[in-house]
């Protein structure tokens, strides 16, 4: 009876909705709410969906997952836990290049192989001191050596067990060579040894540190037993070429901060990231043709940008990478206050679809306050996703808890605000607003609720983008790009009862648990 209503048989599946290219050519500015993926096809697992994707043009991660240039979420710490996560931290330039390139030094010494460089001392140092690199690297187990200096003769190694009872100033004066582990004590691996040999030899020792030495006695790198413990416990830990955890830095544009980036490079930065709210300038540009020149094999990441225009004149200009977003963090007021930004979705796909054109991967920085929100700048072609506010507030971050209303909190702020740029020029800088006697502020402060530790809430973020790729029909990150450019992967349009619908309503009351 109904036969006459069926069109085309009944293996006809009519089309179902939008690619990107549709969705976003249109001329509307859309935000991450603004639009749902539809789902695909499943025929694999989803912690074999492949996560690994680029962050510029030579580094690549295991995780997309970058922590934000700010003072209130990255300094060491949080950059230690990202990169051992798979991603990797960005630390903020809103203090003394000192202090900044120490950081870059803390996150480098933290896990390597055959540690090339470790801190060596001589035999008449004294116990307080070595209480003192113990405070500022975080470890002992130290190889004293006749120069005190690498090269030098081996001649004990300095732990904590030798020092952990000498309290009283008489004893904080003691010589390290009269309480060290001495030589004849020590098991040690001989130069030309491979890596898999000397941890062999370091696991059947049940030592914590393993010297290597040359035929002469001197000492030429070192193996930490913590290192193997931590290769097993983060399978997906982002390191360099030294086997040394990756980590990234921030800086503006100004002239003395080359003398920034000197020191950044001399502590091991593996890229760096010119740090401004609007990216498209002559001083982004110069800066990034005095780093090709001068420093040929750094990585630089450029922006931040929101359109293709911006985009072309940083590629061209030489950035290894780009980083979208201007105006759509939860702490940033720029679109409000300077009427200039875009929404983060549109600026994404727009800046994305561009930049891949020239090999050069793009950071969808600001807008994502969700797991969800982080799949979804993937699904318009980011390559990593950088996040300010979801890491805000973690054990990891910067800054004391504080409680209100019972409630623990910790302080977070844009860097556009009145009390980031009074803290150091560097955050006026990035707003182009050193030279302003009236300083207008582009970000707020406020307070984020404890969330824990990035360890436990960063394998939650994995695993949630891995879900959402599986339910897409995704097996890796540059199958889902693949899919989207070629309109595999279809969008379709929220209305706000749209929006309404796909989150928690109709409960009189709820607790939201996500992991």
């Amino acid at each position: 009876m109904a036969d006459y209503l069926i069109s085309g048989g009944t293996g006809y599946v009519p089309e179902d909705g939008l690619t990107a290219s549709n969705l976003f050519g249109n001329g509307d500015g859309l935000t991450y709410n603004d639009f749902i993926i539809l789902p695909g096809f499943i025929d694999f697992a989803s912690d074999t969906v492949d996560l690994a994707s680029p962050l510029t043009k030579k580094i690549a991660l295991n995780a997309p997952l970058v922590s934000s240039p700010m003072d209130t979420v990255t300094e060491a710490e949080m950059a230690i836990a990202m990169a051992l996560q798979g991603g990797v931290g960005i630390l903020h330039c809103n203090c003394t290049p000192e202090f900044q390139a120490g950081e870059v030094t803390k996150v480098k010494k933290f896990k390597q192989g055959f540690i090339s460089n470790p801190v060596v001392v001589g035999p008449k140092l004294r116990v307080k001191d070595v209480f003192e690199i113990k405070k500022r690297f975080g470890y002992s187990g130290i190889p004293v050596t006749d120069t005190g200096r690498m090269g030098g003769k081996l001649l004990g190694i300095i732990t904590s067990r030798d020092i952990d009872f000498m309290i009283t100033p008489q004893q904080q004066e003691s010589h390290v060579e009269d309480i060290m582990t001495r030589r004849a004590d020590l098991v040690v691996a001989h130069s030309g040894a491979t890596l898999d040999e000397a941890n062999e030899l370091l696991q059947r020792s049940k030592k914590g540190k393993l010297p290597i030495v040359d035929d002469d006695g001197n000492i030429v790198s070192l193996i930490a037993r913590t290192d193997l413990k931590k290769n097993r416990t983060y399978p997906l830990c982002s390191t360099d070429s030294q086997n040394q955890l990756l980590v990234g830095a921030a800086t503006s544009t100004r002239e003395e901060d080359k003398k920034r980036v000197e020191l950044l490079r001399e502590a091991g930065v593996d890229f760096i990231v010119l740090d401004s709210s609007q990216g498209n300038s002559v001083y982004q540009i110069e800066m990034i043709a005095w780093l090709k020149s001068t420093h040929p094999d750094l990585q630089v990441i450029a922006g931040n940008v929101v359109t293709a225009a911006q985009a072309k004149n940083l590629i061209d200009a030489g950035a290894d990478g780009l980083r979208v977003g201007m105006g759509s963090g939860s702490i940033c007021i720029t679109q409000e206050v300077m009427a200039v930004g875009r929404p983060q979705a549109t600026a994404v796909y727009k800046v994305a679809e561009y930049a891949r054109r020239f090999g050069v991967p793009i950071i969808a920085d600001g807008g994502v306050s969700s797991v969800g929100h982080i799949t979804k700048s993937l699904g318009l072609g980011a390559s990593t996703v950088m996040m300010g506010s979801l890491l805000a507030g973690t054990t990891e971050a910067p800054g004391e808890y504080f409680f209100s209303d019972g409630v623990r909190l910790k302080k977070y702020r844009g860097m556009g605000s009145l009390d980031a740029m009074d803290a150091n020029p560097a955050s006026q800088s990035r707003y182009f607003s050193e030279h302003d006697k009236i300083k207008v502020a582009q970000g707020v402060t406020g307070s984020i609720v404890d969330k824990g530790s990035v360890h436990r809430f960063l394998p939650y973020l994995i695993s949630g983008i891995q879900h959402g790729c599986q339910d897409i029909g995704a097996n890796s990150l540059s199958s889902l790009r693949s899919m989207m450019y070629s309109g595999e992967v279809r969008f379709e349009r929220r209305t706000l009862s749209a929006q309404k619908e796909g989150s928690v309503h109709g409960l009189h009351s709820y607790e939201k648990r996500l992991f």
